[in-house]
């Protein structure tokens, strides 16, 4: 299925130690791992059945002293990343790395909204299928999620970058509206008011598992922090939101006993 602008086509671990990582993940969603071929740099691929979900890349020194820390990053398909890095900077955002190529795979930039929340943009290429956008699949991302300062400035900023219509929401009383948003027939994902308990603004992205329980003890027995959870939400599933060994924080969606 060819990608859409606005679809969520791959989605980044950027970690201090590639290996932890991988045997972290690896247990807990069942991925098995191939080298990138990036020239000059370590990049893992994680697939699930055959299918290629995420990448892993070290932090760096470099990038440390720069500011970087352990983090889950989306990337959004646009039809030209250089236009689309123009308007985030006219639409209160800032681009943190500008477009470049990445080799045999395309064009892409590094953003913070105007909120501060990291993510990039990546040139559409023949169809992704990291996002299980049609059907539940463990292993690939189920739902993507903003927690923000500010919701309705960063409604306008994700509108406006990548054409997403509102298409319902929730009430969660003192915590605020919980509103959906599409792209063309499918929910793309989420924005709501900030917890006082997150530090920041960010995305955040709940990748499936088949028992959510059996996850959380996993992570609890591999040196992760379950912070939230397991927690129902409507429809029946159960999510939990952690912290990684390497201090990325990260979020599971999945059914329970």
């Amino acid at each position: 299925m060819t990608d859409k602008r606005g679809d969520f086509v791959w989605y980044e671990l950027m970690t201090p130690d590639v290996d932890a990582a991988q045997k972290f993940y690896g247990g807990l969603l069942g991925w098995e791992f191939a080298d990138g071929g990036q020239p000059d740099m370590e990049y893992l691929l994680a697939s699930k059945n055959g299918t290629e979900v995420a990448g892993f890349m070290t932090l760096t020194d470099e990038m440390t002293e720069g500011g970087a820390q352990p983090l889950w990053a989306g990337y959004v398909g646009v039809n030209d990343v250089d236009a689309s890095a123009k308007d985030v900077t006219t639409l209160g955002g800032t681009v943190m790395l500008e477009p470049q190529d990445i080799p045999n795979v395309g064009r892409f930039a590094f953003l913070a909204d105007p909120q501060g929340a990291p993510i990039y943009l990546m040139s559409l290429g023949e169809g992704s299928e990291a996002f299980a956008k049609h059907d539940p699949r463990d292993g690939h991302c189920a739902w993507n999620e903003l927690v923000t300062d500010d919701p309705t400035s960063a409604k306008a900023f994700y509108t406006s970058l990548f054409g997403w219509e509102k298409d319902s929401e929730m009430d969660m009383g003192p915590m605020g509206l919980y509103e959906m948003f599409k792209t063309d027939d499918y929910a793309v994902g989420a924005i709501m008011k900030k917890p006082e308990m997150m530090p920041a603004s960010l995305w955040v992205y709940y990748f499936r598992v088949p028992n959510i329980d059996a996850a959380a003890d996993f992570v609890k027995a591999s040196g992760g922090q379950v912070l939230t959870g397991p927690m129902e939400i409507p429809g029946g599933d159960h999510i939990i939101n952690g912290m990684d060994p390497q201090g990325a924080f990260f979020a599971l969606i999945g059914s329970k006993g």
